[in-house]
C-alpha cells in the first residue's frame, strides 16, 4: 500500500508476480491467492508451524463458528461487536463468524484438568477469522475481511508470565531475521478513554506491570488508546518503504478471560488456582505480513520463500533433455525449480524474466557436456560454470539455513 513508489506496492506487485487477486463476485476484502502466492503463504506457514513447534507450542484446530454465547462470555460481543459480523440463525440458536480464536483456545484448555505440572501449556494455531471491515479501509492483503491468524496462547502460572512473554518476543526477533525485515519500533498498547475497554483497574494495573517487566532493556513507546478490550499488549511495529507503520506481531498478558471463563489448574497444594494467559503472534495476520514481505523486498523473496527457487534454461532444444535433467534433481531435493525452454523466447527475454528468481542455471552445449551449469545470481553476479552437484548443494545449503548470501565465497 505505497503510492509513493509503485514499485513497492504490494498490491499491484502481487497482481504483476501472479500472488493473488480479487473478484468482485467473491467480494471486496476476500483476495485469493494464486499458485505463486499461495507458495509463499504455505512457506510462511509452515515455517511458524516448525518454529512454534521447536519452542514447545502444541498446535490445534478450532471451528471459525461459535455461539453468540461464547462471545458474550469472552467479552467480545460487548467491546468488539461493531468489528463482528451479524449473527445467523441455525437451528434456534445465534451463531457467530469469530473475530478471534482466544475464546476457542479459553475452552480447549477448559476441556480438561490440569495440574501445575503441565504449565506452561503452549497452544498454537494457523486459523481463520473474520472482522467486519468497512468497505473504504478494504486495501490488497492490509485490510481484510477474511484472515488467516497466527495465534497461540499460553496458560502459566503468574511467575512463569513474564518469561513466556519475553520467549514470545525472542520468537518473533528471530522470525524478522529470517524473513529478512526488521522491526520499526517496540509499542506498550494501554487503554485510553471510553467504555470499549474491561472496567477492572486492578487488572490493566498487574498486566502493565508484567509487560514493563517484559520489555526492561527495550526501548518502547507508550501510548493510549490502542489496547486490546481485555489488557494492554506490546505491539512490534513495522513500516513499509514508504514510513507508513502498522502492528504485525503482539504479545498480551491477559488476566481477563482466565477469569470470564473460570479457567484453573490444580496447584501443589492441591487447591485450584487461576492460570494468566499470554496471547501471542510471531507473524500475526499472514495475509498482512506477505504484504509486508513484498513490498520490503520488492517481490525478490529471500531464497527459502520465493516462489520459484532455481530457473533452468536450456540455450537451445537441444539441451533441453539435460536441463529437464538438473530440474528433475533439484525437485527430488525438494526445491522449487522449474525449465524456461526456448519456446519462451530469446535467452535474455527468459533471463530477465527470471530477475526475481534468486538462482538461474543457463545450460549450453558445453555445460550439457560436461554436467555443468553457468549459473547467474538475482543480484546480478555470475559464478560461472560449475558443476550441477555443487549448484545443487549450494542452493539447498542456503534455503535449508534460510541464508540471506545467495553465493558464499567457498
Amino acid at each position: 500500500m505505497n503510492a509513493d513508489n509503485p514499485r513497492h506496492d504490494h498490491r499491484r506487485l502481487g497482481r504483476d508476480l501472479g500472488l493473488f487477486d480479487t473478484d468482485p463476485l467473491i467480494g471486496a476484502g476476500l483476495p485469493y491467492w494464486l499458485p505463486d502466492g499461495a507458495v509463499v503463504r504455505h512457506t510462511l506457514e509452515e515455517y511458524v508451524r516448525e518454529a512454534e513447534r521447536g519452542a514447545g507450542y502444541r498446535h490445534v484446530y478450532s471451528p471459525v463458528l461459535g455461539k453468540r454465547e461464547l462471545y458474550e462470555i469472552s467479552g467480545h460481543w460487548d467491546h468488539y461487536s461493531e468489528d463482528m459480523f451479524p449473527p445467523m440463525k441455525l437451528g434456534g440458536e445465534d451463531v457467530v463468524l469469530r473475530p478471534s480464536l482466544c475464546p476457542h483456545h479459553a475452552l480447549i484448555y477448559r476441556s480438561r484438568s490440569h495440574s501445575y505440572r503441565e504449565l506452561p501449556l503452549r497452544i498454537a494455531e494457523l486459523g481463520g477469522m473474520y472482522r467486519s471491515e468497512l468497505s473504504g479501509v478494504l486495501g490488497g492483503l492490509t485490510r481484510v475481511r477474511s484472515i488467516q491468524l497466527n495465534d497461540a496462547h499460553v496458560f502459566c502460572t503468574l511467575d512463569q508470565a513474564v518469561e513466556e512473554a519475553r520467549a514470545a518476543l525472542a520468537l518473533i526477533r528471530r522470525a524478522y531475521a529470517d524473513l529478512g525485515i526488521r522491526a520499526a519500533r517496540y509499542r506498550l498498547s494501554l487503554p485510553g478513554e471510553g467504555d470499549k475497554y474491561v472496567a477492572d483497574p486492578e487488572l490493566w494495573r498487574r498486566a502493565t506491570a508484567l509487560l514493563e517487566q517484559v520489555l526492561d532493556g527495550v526501548e518502547y513507546e507508550a501510548v493510549e488508546g490502542e489496547a486490546a478490550f481485555y489488557g494492554p499488549k506490546i505491539d512490534v511495529q513495522i513500516a513499509d518503504p514508504a514510513g507508513r507503520e502498522s502492528t504485525l506481531s503482539t504479545v498480551q498478558i491477559d488476566f481477563h478471560q482466565p477469569e470470564r471463563f473460570d479457567l484453573h489448574y490444580i496447584g501443589p497444594d492441591g487447591a485450584k488456582h487461576r492460570p494468566v494467559m499470554v496471547h501471542r503472534s510471531i507473524i500475526g495476520s499472514v495475509e498482512r505480513a506477505v504484504a509486508h514481505l513484498v513490498e520490503e523486498h520488492g517481490g525478490a523473496f529471500p531464497a527459502w520463500l520465493a516462489p520459484v527457487q532455481l530457473v533452468v534454461l536450456p540455450v537451445a532444444q537441444e539441451q533441453c533433455a539435460q536441463a529437464e535433467k538438473v530440474v528433475r534433481r533439484a525437485l527430488d531435493l525438494g526445491l522449487r525449480a522449474e525449465l524456461a525452454g526456448p519456446e519462451h523466447g530469446t535467452l535474455g527475454a527468459r533471463v530477465r524474466e527470471a530477475r526475481l528468481v534468486p538462482y538461474v542455471a543457463v545450460v549450453g552445449q558445453r555445460e550439457a557436456d560436461g554436467e555443468l551449469a553457468a549459473v547467474r545470481l538475482r543480484d546480478g553476479r555470475k559464478p560461472g560454470s560449475v558443476r550441477v552437484d555443487e549448484l545443487l548443494h549450494r542452493v539447498r545449503s542456503v534455503v535449508e539455513d534460510r541464508g540471506a548470501e545467495l553465493w558464499a565465497a567457498a
